[in-house]
């Protein structure tokens, strides 16, 4: 694992961009790994917020509270309009949204509407094109959205109430042709047990484990145990092999179908064969999190992935971590 340490000041919020570490929050501050930075954007926002998130081409960001009602989304650095979620229980878990880009026109899929209702906002008009008929969506709390590469499937990593943690799949192009498909998603089959994070690996397949916590059904097999990490393939519909995780874990980022991240507590590279930790950082602080729900946590450092070049950004004080496998 290599690690690089740069030099930064009140970083607000932390991304990616163009393989580049970036503060939207603060005039588009980009941070180069020689030290050096640049300014993207000629405005900082004048709003307390912890989160952004970036579109494919970098020409819309949303800068949000995570764990509040409220988003700025910005087109070039300039305000375009204010994005909100419902008040219930989002002072607990993550803001969810997250872009995607179908037939060059970017949209956000949010839920504006309520809280278990996802919907897809055409980014530049404004309109929510799934709000053409009445829908009636699972009492799901959605969170930590993610869109496959292909901008083909996406994921919501939430939870039920009990509080339960667990995950869904959308094929986005068939809810946008219906709706009403976006009110229950697709769950990994016969899988009871607690699926705490989980990351694509690729357009068919999703890197998911469970926590420890004891499963619903302890009569049957499980397929993914508590405790262990496995692949879901979402064509097949099918778990490969799960294995144990040997080690803590909660925060997990899928490198290839080999390794993985997992930042419960300290950076750590996991063997996904084995289950075994080969690699890790432990004088590096990533924070306690191990599902949606984050508002028991007290410290929560900015944290950013690069689907890209597989690397970690973490923001600590005045200083950005980039970790490279």
């Amino acid at each position: 694992m290599q690690r690089k340490t740069i030099k930064a000041y009140s970083v607000r919020t932390i991304d990616w961009f163009d393989n580049k570490v970036v503060d939207w929050n603060s005039a588009g501050t980009q941070y180069l790994e020689n030290g050096e930075k640049e300014q993207l954007h000629k405005y900082h926002h004048g709003f307390v917020c912890d989160g952004s998130i970036t579109s494919e081409n970098g020409e819309y960001v949303l800068i949000f509270q995570k764990l509040g009602t409220k988003g700025l989304l910005l087109k070039n650095g300039e305000l375009l309009r204010e994005i909100n979620r419902s008040y219930y229980q989002s002072s607990v878990y993550e803001f969810p949204a997250v872009f995607f880009t179908l037939k060059n026109e970017t949209y956000l899929i949010h839920c504006p509407i309520e809280y278990c209702r996802l919907d897809i906002e055409n980014v530049e008009t404004g309109e929510i094109i799934t709000n053409k008929l009445k829908r009636d969506p699972q009492d799901f709390f959605h969170s930590r959205l993610e869109v496959s590469k292909d901008n083909k499937h996406l994921l919501s990593k939430g939870w039920f109430w009990h509080p339960f943690d667990s995950i869904e799949l959308f094929n986005i192009e068939d809810c946008i042709n219906e709706p009403k498909l976006l009110d229950e998603g697709k769950t990994i089959p016969n899988v009871t047990s607690e699926i705490c994070s989980a990351s694509f690996i690729d357009n068919d397949r999703v890197l998911v484990c469970a926590s420890k916590e004891e499963s619903m059904d302890d009569e049957n097999e499980e397929p993914i145990p508590p405790g262990h990490i496995a692949i879901w393939n979402i064509k097949s519909n099918e778990v490969e092999k799960s294995v144990r995780i040997n080690g803590e874990f909660g925060n997990i980022f899928a490198i290839d179908d080999k390794k993985c991240w997992d930042l419960y507590k300290y950076p750590k590279i996991i063997d996904l064969t084995t289950g075994e930790i080969i690699d890790k950082i432990e004088d590096v602080n990533s924070g306690n999190q191990g599902s949606s729900i984050i508002h028991h946590l007290e410290y929560l450092p900015k944290i950013a992935f690069n689907p890209k070049t597989k690397q970690i950004a973490i923001a600590k004080d005045n200083t950005i971590e980039i970790l490279t496998e």
